[in-house]
């Protein structure tokens, strides 16, 4: 018969049957109830100790549903026959590797010049919610389901009407792939089985691509830009099949591709079967003095641009809802692959979206936050060259959430990253985008500004800082 030595606290909060049960496993997992060995009835493990009968009948009922223990008819409870762990000494208590352990960051007191944020506390959040409440009250069938590989139909026309009239995408709701980021959507893509695919991607550019593009194994090719854009003719050199290009915008730089480098992309994608562009128009939403800059994908005559956009940089970076337009051959193809995947977005905040844009709310916020932005860019700027005067060049591009600064200066950019961790400010140098890491001895150095999750307020001081950075 099997005896126990432990002790139940009668402790709020802390149940007993849950004691027993634990204390009783950890004896037949550490060898110390042998295989087949009786363990006490209910009624005498109850009296030694001192506890109820039901709090041993609900610990034992919990041990025999986990296969530890079983039952003999009119004879008891006994310990199972299981197989042994093979450990290493078990006094050892398993503690995660220190390279892997992750520390809150404190944020307090820090200034930020991110170009990955946006400003939260003017999204209206009240209005949401509004739009959240009719997608559950409309929508409850379609929250009970697993939604379609593509996302909701509902929510797919909806954007193609919304990407129809504010880029001019020329599409059908059925070529829309709603995902959650950009990143993964273009994972997908990319997994499509192709023979001998080369890509080429803007240098400097979106690192986060480069590298998974990298991992997954591609033939990437990083290609310099020169005033217009991407050099088609290192495109043409390297035999890329698939170019990815943010014309609307360049990601860093801010450059936009006029209407000349845009016809020769697109004149290139045709030269040769199974050639395609992705445009990533990732904050064309945003542009200042001038109207929209047309979609790359709105000039394609031969279906040859795949398009990508997000809403986290109009609305919130959490709500992780992108999406790609696909053209109908690589439609066929993605759906015959992906024909099995479940929708990663959330369908909640997919019909929320689809609300928000219908009652016109979404429209009159990306007006509002167009109006905030420039007022914050253009007072930005403004005190940057109060402050640091000829030795600053601006790239003077009204669009987006971010420009590009040269500044001159003896330090470099390690320096200058280490120098803004000590003064509390959050910038990122040109350094994080050149793919190649090519830097040259020079006087100055580049840095991307984000004024998005800059308070007016704030703005001066996060100069102020950025002087004592860079000087």
């Amino acid at each position: 018969m099997a005896t126990f030595v432990f002790e139940i606290q009668k402790a709020e909060g802390k149940y007993i049957y849950q004691q027993i049960y634990k204390n009783i496993k950890g004896n037949i997992l550490d060898g110390e109830l042998l295989p087949n060995e009786k363990l006490p009835s209910k009624r005498k493990l109850a009296n030694q100790l001192e506890v109820s009968v039901n709090s041993v009948t609900n610990a034992y009922e919990q041990l025999l549903a986990e296969g530890y223990i079983y039952t003999k008819e009119r004879k008891g409870y006994y310990v199972e026959n299981i197989t042994q762990f093979i450990t290493k000494d078990k006094s050892e208590k398993y503690k995660l590797p220190s390279d892997l352990k992750e520390a809150e960051v404190d944020r307090e007191g820090w200034l930020s010049l991110s170009h990955m944020t946006s400003d939260t506390s003017s999204f209206p959040f009240s209005e949401w919610v509004k739009c959240q409440d009719r997608a559950i009250k409309n929508h409850r069938a379609e929250l009970s389901e697993i939604p379609h590989p593509q996302g909701p139909y509902l929510v797919r026309e909806t954007i193609s009407n919304l990407i129809e009239s504010s880029r001019g995408i020329v599409c059908e709701p059925e070529q829309i792939v709603i995902g959650a980021g950009t990143q993964s959507l273009i994972r997908n893509l990319m997994n499509i089985p192709r023979a001998n695919t080369v890509v080429a991607v803007e240098d400097p550019g979106y690192s986060r691509v480069y590298k998974m593009l990298k991992s997954m194994d591609m033939h990437v090719h990083p290609i310099p830009l020169d005033e217009d854009g991407i050099d088609i003719h290192q495109i043409e050199s390297t035999n890329s099949n698939v170019v990815f290009v943010t014309p609307s915008h360049q990601f860093p730089t801010g450059k936009i591709m006029p209407i000349s480098r845009r016809i020769e992309l697109l004149n290139w994608s045709v030269k040769k079967e199974h050639r395609y562009i992705v445009e990533d128009d990732y904050d064309s939403e945003f542009k200042y003095k001038t109207d929209n800059i047309p979609s790359l994908q709105s000039l394609d005559r031969n279906r040859r641009v795949i398009y990508t956009g997000t809403f986290s940089k109009t609305m919130l970076p959490g709500l992780r809802i992108s999406y790609l337009v696909l053209p109908p051959d690589l439609l066929r193809e993605y759906r015959t692959l992906y024909s099995d995947l479940i929708q990663g977005s959330n369908t909640l905040s997919l019909f929320t979206l689809h609300y928000f844009i219908e009652s016109g709310e979404y429209t009159r916020h990306v007006k509002r936050m167009n109006h905030l932005y420039e007022t914050k860019r253009t007072l930005l700027i403004n005190h940057l060259f109060q402050k640091f005067g000829t030795t600053l060049e601006v790239d003077d591009t009204s669009a987006g959430l971010h420009f590009l600064a040269r500044f001159e200066t003896d330090k470099c950019y390690k320096e200058i990253e280490e120098w803004a961790k000590i003064e509390k400010l959050e910038i990122y140098t040109m350094m994080r985008f050149m793919l190649r890491k090519v830097v040259t001895k020079r006087n100055y150095i580049e840095l991307i500004i984000g004024f998005a999750n800059i308070s007016e307020e704030n703005i001066q001081e996060a100069v102020d800082r950025l002087y004592r950075v860079i000087k």
